[in-house]
């Protein structure tokens, strides 16, 4: 099923990485040997994430426009909600970036996040490794935008975005233990909008004790995605960071989650909230805790 796979994706064939995540989202017989053929890839993942309504979206396709310019191959992983009825994706950044769907330079892949509290998709540690083996400059990924519990990019991401706006001042507040500590570069959108020159000076200062803890500061860029504004200076803060990464111990925690990630996926295979649902209407004398024990 896998036979053959591996080279066409190497070679660039869109058709192929398309046939491979399904494979992999289905758990296809052989999925997991294949991903343990995957050599090594330094290809970059740019996470981008915030709270919905950010405009994360708009900017993705103004950072694809400004990057094919250069020449650049890009990859997308926009992972949209799920559909409560068939778990599928509702396609919505998909329609958002429709200029880029037949572009050779680009391919999208629409992932449903199937229910996962990160704002990711259960399999995108091995779909976004698939993607690098590609011959991608870089590959970005989009989560759905589900506020502080979408962290989880921080654990895949080389460099993460996150996307918010002038309004967000109060959510600022209740994002900070969380959203706000994981960002690489902080966009704020929609920068023409009332208060936004008071928004940023505010959010350097909530920055400004984490500085002190960090090797390098983390930078703020104003940009008017709608307008392609603010986009090169986006792509010059992303790529420092990129640049600072290849000496920087957080690589190795990156790959350090993952690799938790993958471990604590593989424990838990075969376990279904339904199964246990049923275990426990069937459990006399029911206890949490002594039921979690013996499993």
């Amino acid at each position: 099923m896998f036979n053959g796979l591996l080279a066409q994706i190497e070679s660039g064939s869109q058709k192929a990485l398309a046939r491979c995540i399904s494979l992999i989202e289905n758990e296809a017989a052989g999925y997991e040997e294949f991903l343990q053929q995957l050599p090594p890839s330094s290809t970059p993942i740019i996470g981008i994430t915030g709270p919905p309504g950010a405009g994360k979206s708009t900017l993705a396709d103004a950072l694809i426009t400004l990057l094919v310019g250069q020449g650049k191959k890009i990859g997308v992983l926009c992972v949209d909600p799920s559909s409560p009825f068939n778990l599928g994706a509702l396609l919505g950044d998909r329609i958002r970036m429709s200029e880029w769907y037949n572009h050779p330079n680009v391919f999208i892949r629409s992932l449903a996040s199937r229910g996962s509290l990160g704002g990711l998709h259960p399999k995108i540690i091995e779909i976004s490794d698939v993607m690098k083996v590609a011959p991608f400059d870089y590959v970005i990924i989009e989560t759905v935008g589900v506020g502080q519990s979408e962290i989880e990019i921080a654990g895949l991401a080389d460099c993460t975005v996150v996307v918010v706006v002038p309004e967000s001042g109060d959510e600022i507040q209740t994002m900070k233990a969380g959203l706000m500590e994981i960002a690489d570069v902080f966009v704020v959108n929609k920068a023409d909008r009332p208060g936004a020159d008071m928004f940023v000076k505010n959010l350097r200062l909530m920055l400004a004790p984490a500085f002190n803890k960090t090797i390098h500061e983390v930078a703020i860029v104003k940009t008017i995605a709608s307008q392609k504004n603010g986009i090169d200076v986006l792509v010059e803060k992303i790529q420092i960071h990129l640049n600072h990464l290849t000496n920087n111990d957080k690589k190795y925690w990156l790959l350090a989650e993952k690799a938790y990630q993958l471990i604590q996926a593989k424990k838990m295979k075969g376990v279904t909230k339904k199964q246990l649902k049923e275990e426990i209407e069937n459990t006399t004398s029911f206890n949490l805790y002594t039921f979690v024990h013996h499993k």
